[in-house]
């Protein structure tokens, strides 16, 4: 696994880790919503991820681009399909988004040399 991946998931799986071992009512609510939003549904799990890589994209969240862009990978999304979906996301948010897109490709290519 690429160090910029495995440092993403090493860090985000203690600090989840962590917070969920605080036994915050609100914070397990908010993760267990998280998990069913992106089941399948009406909408299948791809659709669903590269909503959420959209989104996370207009919204500027590093963190929340990296997460949907390997569970994108990971369920089967091309490259090609990935960079549609953040042509999108750079409409609609706006050249704001730019570094984003460009540490969203980075990462898709660790992703893709793993």
């Amino acid at each position: 696994m690429s160090d910029v991946v495995k440092e993403f998931n090493d860090y985000r799986a203690k600090m989840n880790e962590k917070l969920l071992a605080d036994n915050n009512k609100i914070v397990k609510r908010i993760f267990n919503l998280d998990t069913n939003a992106y089941a399948p549904g009406a909408l299948d799990v791809k659709t669903k991820e590269l909503l959420g890589l959209v989104a996370s994209t207009v919204l500027r969240c590093d963190d929340c681009i990296k997460y949907h862009l390997e569970t994108s990978y990971k369920e089967g999304i091309s490259k090609e399909e990935m960079m549609e979906a953040m042509g999108i996301a750079t409409l609609v948010g706006g050249t704001i988004v730019i570094p984003h897109l460009r540490r969203a490709y980075e990462f898709w290519e660790a992703l893709e040399n793993n």
